[in-house]
């Protein structure tokens, strides 16, 4: 499993608001390449997003289904990648202040072959995109709380 934590200088409202944007998730979710449609009711549990990952010429077409959310506290969701397989993602948000929270972010593999090959490179890889995930997940929540 993957765990990454970030100090994000915005409120954990502010942060779950950009969750809730189911069409800003190729903005920050690395890999995912165009989002194809958003179910009106995203993040409700067993809403979904549908999207392409990678890169030309190998794009998959595929979801994100929402498994639980409790706002602004919680979110976990499973990114359908196949025939390769599903993750289990959850962002924990933990206030630390009223300006910054604390956002874990947890991911492991699911389903499918990729959840019998991992090794420790996996893993790294996993950990550095994760990272960045957290990083533009930062800016978008922070430019949102720069305009209001």
């Amino acid at each position: 499993m993957a765990v990454v934590q970030q100090l994000i200088p915005a409120p954990p409202e502010r942060i779950f608001e950009v969750l809730s944007d189911g069409w800003s998730y190729s903005d920050w979710v690395v890999g995912t390449a165009h989002i194809r449609d958003v179910d009106a009711d995203w993040p409700a549990p067993g809403s979904q997003i549908y999207h392409q990952a990678g890169v030309w010429p190998i794009k998959l077409r595929d979801k994100t289904v929402v498994v639980s959310s409790d706002p602004p506290r919680e979110l976990v969701m499973r990114p359908h990648l196949w025939p390769l397989g599903e993750l289990v993602v959850r962002f924990t948000l933990t206030p630390v202040n009223e300006r910054e929270t604390e956002v874990t972010l947890e991911e492991e593999m699911g389903a499918g072959p990729l959840r019998w090959l991992r090794t420790k490179a996996d893993d790294l890889m996993l950990h550095h995109r994760n990272r960045e995930a957290l990083r533009r997940l930062s800016d978008l929540a922070t430019r949102r709380e720069r305009k209001q």
